[in-house]
């Protein structure tokens, strides 16, 4: 089994998934392509799926042995989810993060992937297949967004700020009820709220210096370990609700990102409390 993983390869990968199965498809879909899973907001479309299939194979053959970890995959096959925890070397894809954008025309979508290594997240990438460009990181090494239309550029997370002048972006849709409630009004003291639908774009936007905050309550490796590695390599604190580390095995607990720990616990006490 390969003991590495070249994180500019597993790029090429994604970018070239993007250009033969999403992007010939975006404004294109069938009815017949675009299914509903847990419900009708949570689509799959014939992209995802066959975008999936291509990385997966490219996967198999440049990094031979490594657990792939897919979204599509786990939706077929859920018994393969709890393997990432002990994992010595796995990639998690989420093939197109923004699905319900895709599959509604709207171009704010994107490919992601994770590495991980001994139940750590020490590589992140996301694509940005309307855009044609990479946010990325490697634990240790920076954030950086790149591509081959310009020099890569090192992205620094946005400082610290007063609560009331605070902009971010929460989703808080699988919230419960009464939970959801509390949050919305409390959401009244920031400047600026909002989500994306992907979270892809929401970690970009973060990581490039634009938003204060990022909050999440579900929590699928796909969703979220490449953006999370790529936000606190940009200089972020990120935790889950409970003030734990957020681990590739994670699936519940929520997660705040801000751009300190100062910032994280008055966020945590004055706006997503419990």
């Amino acid at each position: 089994m390969t003991t590495t993983i070249d994180i500019n390869a597993l790029a090429l990968v994604l970018a070239q998934a993007a250009e033969a199965e999403i992007r010939p498809r975006f404004r294109a879909l069938a009815k017949s392509d675009i299914r509903t899973k847990a419900d009708a907001n949570d689509l799959v479309t014939e992209a995802d799926e066959a975008a999936e299939r291509f990385i997966k194979k490219e996967v198999a053959a440049q990094f031979p042995g490594v657990l792939f970890v897919g979204e599509e995959s786990v939706a077929a096959d859920p018994a393969l989810l709890p393997k990432l925890a002990d994992a010595d070397l796995a990639i998690v894809v989420d093939p197109i993060d923004g699905t319900f954008n895709f599959a509604s025309g709207v171009p704010l979508f994107g490919v992601m992937a994770a590495i991980v290594s001994g139940g750590e997240t020490v590589g992140g990438i996301i694509y940005d297949p309307m855009g044609d460009d990479f946010v990325m990181a490697e634990k240790g090494g920076g954030a950086w967004q790149t591509g081959d239309h310009r020099p890569a550029v090192r992205l620094k997370a946005r400082g610290a700020a007063p609560l009331e002048a605070m902009t971010g972006m929460a989703s808080t849709s699988f919230l419960d009820r009464d939970r959801r409630a509390r949050i919305l009004a409390n959401l009244a003291q920031v400047a600026f709220v909002s989500n994306y639908r992907c979270a892809a774009h929401e970690y970009r936007t973060f990581a490039g210096g634009h938003l204060h905050y990022l909050m999440y309550n579900k929590l699928m490796p796909w969703d979220h370990l490449a953006g999370t590695l790529i936000a606190q390599e940009a200089g972020a604190y990120a935790a889950r609700f409970d003030g734990s580390a957020y681990k590739p095995h994670h699936v519940e607990g929520g997660l705040l990102v801000a751009p300190d720990k100062d910032s994280w616990e008055m966020l945590r006490r004055e706006v997503f409390v419990d």
